[in-house]
């Protein structure tokens, strides 16, 4: 039997956020079955979320889009202000552009349906803690078109890519994760972490979500369908 040497990631930690406790207890109950993940607090209403954020400083906050009819988008911004670190994903049983254009234009990181699998929402943290997006490609689509609509094209800008960077930066807008794109291209995944290092350098942008819009805007990408 053989042992490694190095030690164990830490868990992700997570704050839920959603004014029923049946559902914040299932959805603490199907996480903890990853050994990977960690509910570290719940929260009720916006007060418990913003005392809980500052607090315990998660990684990742789960939060119900309808807190008993308080707008939840309302506390994304104080969200990260209290936890600076934390990245957001939220979990609606809603639909429409309007919501995810929105919630981009925040910073909100990803959405998943309520309806949707455990093993989906536990994909969609490990995504979205590793610096990924997790949103449907035609609603990230959707979302994008109304963010950019009315912005002047500034025409492609691309300050030394090379031809591989391109294909990355292409790729990161029509929404693909990092896996898919080692995938499609046949390297290895750490390789694609490593070009979007140097491309966030060369862009100047700090993120996915920011390399994306920087893509459309520039003609390096086409909006997902």
């Amino acid at each position: 039997m053989t042992t490694s040497n190095q030690p164990a990631l830490p868990a992700t930690r997570i704050l839920v956020v959603d004014d029923h406790a049946i559902f914040r207890e299932g959805v603490r109950m199907l996480l903890e079955r990853d050994a990977q993940v960690s509910v570290i607090a719940e929260a009720a209403d916006a007060q418990e979320a913003l005392a809980s954020a500052e607090r315990e400083q998660p990684d990742i906050i789960l939060l119900d889009v309808d807190l008993a009819g308080f707008d939840a988008l309302d506390l994304v911004e104080l969200l990260q202000a209290a936890a600076t670190e934390a990245r957001i994903i939220l979990l609606t049983g809603l639909q429409g552009a309007e919501l995810q254009a929105r919630a981009l234009r925040l910073g909100v990181r990803g959405f998943v349906q309520k309806e949707q699998s455990a093993e989906l929402l536990l994909k969609a943290i490990r995504k979205v803690r590793s610096g990924e997006l997790w949103f449907d490609r035609s609603a990230l689509g959707t979302a994008m078109t109304r963010l950019l609509r009315g912005e002047s094209e500034e025409g492609a800008a691309a300050p030394g890519l090379t031809r591989r960077e391109l294909e990355i930066v292409r790729l990161i807008g029509e929404g693909l994760t990092n896996d898919e794109i080692a995938e499609r291209l046949d390297i290895s995944e750490k390789t694609v972490r490593n070009y979007l290092t140097v491309v966030f350098e060369k862009t100047g942008v700090r993120d996915r979500l920011h390399l994306a819009i920087y893509a459309y805007r520039h003609g390096l990408a086409k909006l997902p369908r």
